[in-house]
């Protein structure tokens, strides 16, 4: 009689971690996509408000062709993934130096174009750069309000 309870209380602990792991799978295919680019304005304007500024130097501008967007796996088959931006993609290559540690990072400033005049940049031109000071590798030359490029 007494390994009757401990046998109720073993299928009840594996009945709930059978529906923990079910519910965890449901939702790693059923989740919201999140949209990188809302991920990267989040980080510019995190980086724009906690950043501190060194000086950097700009060191090549690239222009890409747009990428299509992939559709993503969903449970039951793809799901319809709208054109993508059809713009190409402008990359601003840098480099900045803190605390004797030389970085060299890019980033993508399509849409920011407002506050960067293309024409106007060119390998060599310093700049200022906003990074994290508790994650220096973490930087922006340009944000949504500010802009590094002189």
């Amino acid at each position: 009689m007494k390994t009757m309870p401990a046998d109720w209380r073993f299928a009840l602990a594996m009945g709930g971690a059978a529906l923990a792991a079910i519910a965890m799978i449901v939702y790693a295919f059923l989740r919201p996509e999140s949209d990188p680019e809302v991920e990267e304005r989040k980080r510019r304007l995190h980086l724009n408000q906690i950043g501190r500024i060194a000086e950097g130097q700009v060191e090549d501008l690239l222009e890409n062709p747009p990428e299509p967007k992939k559709p993503r796996r969903r449970l039951f088959g793809f799901r319809a993934t709208p054109l993508g931006d059809l713009r190409p993609r402008h990359l601003v290559s840098y480099s900045y130096a803190i605390s004797g540690v030389t970085y060299h990072t890019a980033q993508d400033i399509t849409g920011l174009e407002s506050q960067v005049r293309l024409d106007r940049l060119v390998p060599g031109q310093p700049a200022s750069v906003k990074y994290d000071p508790s994650n220096p590798v973490d930087s922006i030359l340009v944000a949504d309000d500010w802009s590094g490029l002189r």
